[in-house]
């Protein structure tokens, strides 16, 4: 028994694109993902403008004033991940993502009105990170509120190629964009483009038909704790879940691994290391691929081990990259790799919104985006340094970005055959 679902009857992006209220959904967050990254763009814009002063002689130096607004930015992902899915849970998952836009909006639109201080911008950028994330469990937990079972898996990774489009898009066209209407509309122009495009996310959800169950308990209260304690004692029970949830955090985990690698492999198939998004937008193209593949042949396709398939394909690719010096090769692989990430993240979601009924399902997704972000930073943080030291022990930066490539590729391989072969048993014993 390998399947992670049922046979749909039939599937693919027609279906969804005749869906209008998906449409609207995906369209929506593509917007806001766009915005996300323009607004990252746009706090480093400010700190270099030097507009924003520190208050205080600890915050003197521009290094320490970007990191800690990464810090502010990044931070709230680890604290609040788990707790606003309680809240998504019990609202409708529509408003949520309504007034996660808009307070987005308004926040980043009254910057220019409030003092040109460090700890202001510090303070916006840690508001409005922490609204995100109660936006991301309820755009997982809509989904299959307006999508068939037979098109979730298609669906997913259409979410998922997106959000790797918007990462794209946003961090390529952010600084032009952004320098352009300054020139033009002078200042907090830039603050009030990026507030419109959230606005613009907020039409779009708005304009969403949706049916939610309202599970806001009687009297209407919350009690955050009973649920947090509630969803880790339900992931505990189904694990089928919870093995789903490993494999997608090995996933993200390895593409955060490639985000960092992917600048010093630029410089060795022909591009130069700025150019990294080329490397990355081929990943995308190759999960759209995949959704396409998963969503046109999924009858032939439910009852194969699409995630350990996948998992062996980016195992595969990396380890083809430490001997990748042709620029069509190097995109050509990037594709490959995004498509085996389409082959574990369609079906891995898929499986969590098909199992987990709909009062779990904010919990169990801010659960994820939890872990899944704790887990990102580790790769993040060592990928670069591990490098660099494996190309001082070789002697060669050259040498050492293979090394690394190659053991990545075997342990990408080895991790996912594992979490595969333990979803495998925990099928079986469904069953």
């Amino acid at each position: 028994m390998h399947s992670a679902s049922p046979p749909p009857d039939s599937t693919g992006f027609n279906s969804l694109l005749k869906n209008r209220p998906f449409l609207n959904l995906w369209t929506g967050q593509l917007v806001a993902q766009v915005a996300d990254k323009i607004f990252y763009v746009l706090l480093i814009i400010l700190l270099e403008a030097g507009d924003y002063r520190p208050w205080s002689s600890l915050e003197h130096s521009d290094n320490s004033m970007r990191s800690a607004i990464m810090v502010a930015f990044t931070v709230p992902a680890i604290l609040f991940g788990s707790a606003a899915g309680i809240f998504v849970d019990r609202f409708s998952k529509k408003q949520m993502l309504l007034y996660c836009n808009l307070s987005r909006a308004f926040l980043i639109m009254a910057l220019p009105f409030l003092p040109k201080a460090f700890i202001i911008l510090l303070i916006i950028t840690f508001l409005v990170s922490t609204v995100t994330q109660f936006f991301a469990p309820a755009e997982q937990a809509a989904i299959p509120l307006v999508v068939p079972k037979k098109d979730l898996m298609t669906a997913n990774n259409l979410f998922a190629s997106s959000t790797m489009g918007g990462i794209i898009v946003g961090m390529t066209i952010g600084e032009p964009l952004l320098s352009l209407v300054k020139d033009a509309l002078g200042e907090g122009a830039q603050e009030f483009l990026l507030g419109g495009f959230y606005l613009v996310s907020s039409v779009l959800i708005y304009l969403m038909q949706a049916k939610e169950t309202n599970t806001l308990p009687q009297g209407g209260f919350i009690h955050p704790l009973d649920d947090f304690k509630e969803g880790l004692r339900y992931l505990r029970q189904n694990r089928l879940v919870s093995n789903a949830m490993v494999q997608l955090t090995i996933l993200y985990s390895v593409f955060a691994s490639l985000q960092v690698l992917a600048i010093s492999l630029s410089g060795k198939i022909g591009l130069k290391e700025t150019q990294f998004g080329f490397v990355l937008a081929a990943a995308g193209v190759g999960m759209v691929f995949g959704a396409g593949l998963l969503g046109h042949f999924s009858n032939r396709l439910h009852n194969k081990p699409l995630p350990l398939m996948g998992f062996l394909t980016m195992g595969f690719v990396l380890a083809m990259f430490a001997f990748t010096r042709y620029l069509w090769l190097g995109l050509a692989l990037s594709a490959m790799f995004g498509l085996g990430a389409s082959l574990i993240n369609g079906p891995m979601q898929a499986l969590i919104q098909e199992k987990t009924p709909e009062s779990m399902r904010g919990k169990v997704f801010g659960f994820e985006n939890n872990v899944i972000n704790i887990a990102l930073s580790l790769p993040l943080a060592i990928t670069g340094p591990l490098t660099d030291a494996a190309g001082k022990a070789v002697g060669s930066e050259d040498l050492g970005l293979r090394v690394v490539l190659l053991g990545l590729g075997v342990l990408v391989a080895l991790m996912g055959a594992a979490a595969w072969r333990n979803t495998r048993d925990v099928l079986q014993d469904v069953v």
